[in-house]
């Protein structure tokens, strides 16, 4: 089955908003990530399995809170105790789960048809988050993670790079054209490019 975007007939690309006479350097990117592969793994609290040595694409599954493992295909988040979400563009990263996590101990959804990801990049991609989002991200870090709500639409954000400030925002799938809609309402101030 081929995935659809979620923005198909919602984005358009092109520049928006204050962007005359900005660097591009100085502008919002705004793209949809469309070819990765997003799964929810849980284990599950019968299972004794330690987890300290357990790898999918050569990256641990981190126990500590707020933490992203990743490589350059693979990312890891940890969302709670004993449950992660893998978003990954490696094309084998289901074979790889599989592998790692038995059905005895873990439970695996592919949430890759239900969820829309959307990456902001530019100096001022946190002053578009804090628009809408009530989390405290001064601390946050590349590799860090966190769930929360922006306009009240339940999402996840991921923190890629620093230089220049890079996140991936993950929300439900139905709710695409309205969390478009809010974080390009509030890129507008600084200008955007939609990719």
């Amino acid at each position: 089955m081929s995935r659809v975007s979620p923005l198909a007939n919602t984005a358009v690309l092109g520049y928006f908003g204050n962007f005359e006479g900005k660097s591009i350097n100085k502008i919002i990117k705004i793209s949809e990530i469309t070819n990765a592969k997003i799964y929810q793994i849980v284990q599950y609290k019968t299972s004794k399995l330690d987890i300290s040595s357990l790898k999918i694409d050569s990256q641990i599954l981190s126990a500590s809170p707020g933490t992203v493992s990743a490589n350059l295909k693979t990312r890891i988040q940890w969302n709670g105790p004993k449950v992660w979400t893998i978003v990954s563009s490696n094309i084998s990263i289901l074979d790889q789960i599989n592998t790692s996590c038995s059905d005895e101990d873990f439970a695996i959804t592919d949430l890759s048809h239900s969820r829309i990801i959307l990456q902001i990049a530019g100096e001022n991609a946190i002053n578009i988050i804090k628009k809408g989002c009530p989390l405290d991200l001064n601390e946050f870090k590349i590799n860090n993670c966190a769930n929360s709500v922006y306009h009240g639409i339940a999402f996840s954000i991921d923190m890629l790079n620093d230089n220049p400030n890079t996140y991936n925002f993950m929300a439900y799938r139905s709710f695409a054209d309205s969390f478009y809609h809010a974080i390009t309402d509030a890129s507008l101030e600084y200008g955007y490019k939609q990719e």
